[in-house]
């Protein structure tokens, strides 16, 4: 049973989100679909002294662009964050290992696109993970007009049944439709992900995928998926 996974790339996403890619034989970016603002597709936080902190990045998005399209204002925001990154994270037991390889990304092109940005930053950090799923973008499919039946489509020509999904899906899914097309549907449980050492106090699980490689390292995927299966 080949399992698909199918979600908006979101810049230096959280640990969650590549749990989602490391359970699916498929990864499908969805970028063609209206951007949203105040979300998750150009920003992610950190940790700092003063409690957690936003990395924003400036686009021309809004609602009436869809992901892909959207642009950077000028390129001056990746020195912002890799410093800001770099002052946060500099006394972190991993650091200096990552760091290097985390700018040497940022810098390995001249970035316009957010979506290509993300998606190739996700990709990589993937790799570090040691995460095997093939990527795609729905742009290479056929797409169906409407929310769920988009979603259907994408799923039988990757000839699979069965789709993974995180619990904000709950909100939109048409399950009687899956269901009517023999997919099979799994939310994904974020509950069990257990805490590490932390820079700066109170411990957060809604930072950046960043901070567990800075401070855990090649344990990460403990930290991910082997927690929520009792592996560790």
């Amino acid at each position: 049973m080949k399992k698909v996974a199918i979600l908006q790339s979101n810049y230096i996403p959280w640990k969650g989100y590549f749990h989602l890619i490391q359970k699916a034989d498929h990864f499908v970016f969805l970028d063609n679909v209206q951007y949203t603002t105040r979300d998750w597709r150009n920003r992610n936080r950190i940790k700092t002294p003063s409690g957690s902190k936003w990395l924003t990045i400036p686009t021309n998005g809004n609602k009436k662009m869809m992901i892909n399209e959207v642009t950077f204002i000028n390129s001056s925001w990746i020195d912002k964050h890799l410093k800001s990154i770099r002052l946060n994270y500099s006394k972190t037991p991993f650091f200096q290992y990552y760091y290097s390889k985390i700018k040497a990304e940022y810098l390995s092109k001249k970035w316009e696109n957010l979506s290509k940005l993300n998606q190739h930053l996700i990709k990589f950090i993937s790799n570090e993970l040691g995460i095997k799923t093939k990527f795609y973008n729905a742009t290479d499919f056929i797409n169906a007009t409407g929310k769920n039946e988009r979603l259907i489509s994408i799923i039988k020509q990757l000839q699979c049944d069965y789709y993974i999904t995180g619990p904000a899906a709950k909100d939109y899914l048409n399950t009687k439709l899956f269901a009517d097309n023999g997919i099979t549907i799994e939310i994904i449980d974020y509950s069990k992900y257990i805490p590490y050492v932390q820079p700066f106090g109170k411990f957060e699980h809604d930072v950046s995928v960043l901070d567990l490689l800075f401070c855990v390292g090649k344990n990460a995927t403990n930290y991910i998926w082997r927690s929520n299966e009792n592996s560790i």
